[in-house]
């Protein structure tokens, strides 16, 4: 994974969201993994993932250190936790507890903000909030 070498944490940052995304949604990491991923900030507990996922895109079943938001910003996609689908939309917001094993899928290709709250002690990195997510970040 490359170094990051820009600011993910501070007192004030504002993000432009269509920016962000157009510089994660680079096409041949997309046709290559189905998915790209940008951290956009990781400031203690807390971390957010901009993810674009190609047409057929899918995360594979995994699950985060502590409670995870996902907002789609443009397209739809399919959060499967516990049996369950769910179908969120841009301007649509899930919420899912730690530790539960889900799978993300976009049948015509999306863009979402995944934000992860980790648990005391999940800190370090060594945890898989939003780290398959994160695969390709830049």
């Amino acid at each position: 994974m490359p170094s990051i070498q820009r600011p993910l944490s501070g007192d004030v940052m504002v993000f432009q969201l269509h920016e962000e995304r157009e510089r994660t949604a680079d096409p041949a990491t997309i046709q290559k993994h189905g998915r790209s991923a940008r951290t956009l900030l990781k400031d203690g507990p807390l971390r957010v993932t901009l993810v674009v996922l190609g047409p057929g895109g899918e995360l594979a079943e995994h699950s985060a250190d502590g409670p995870i938001t996902v907002q789609p910003l443009d397209g739809s996609i399919r959060f499967t936790i516990g049996g369950q689908s769910h179908d969120v939309a841009a301007g649509e917001m899930l919420s899912a507890g730690a530790g539960l094993p889900h799978t993300v899928q976009s049948e015509a290709g999306a863009a979402f903000l995944l934000t992860v709250a980790l648990e005391a002690g999940a800190q370090g990195g060594s945890g898989r909030g939003g780290q398959q997510a994160a695969k390709a970040d830049d």
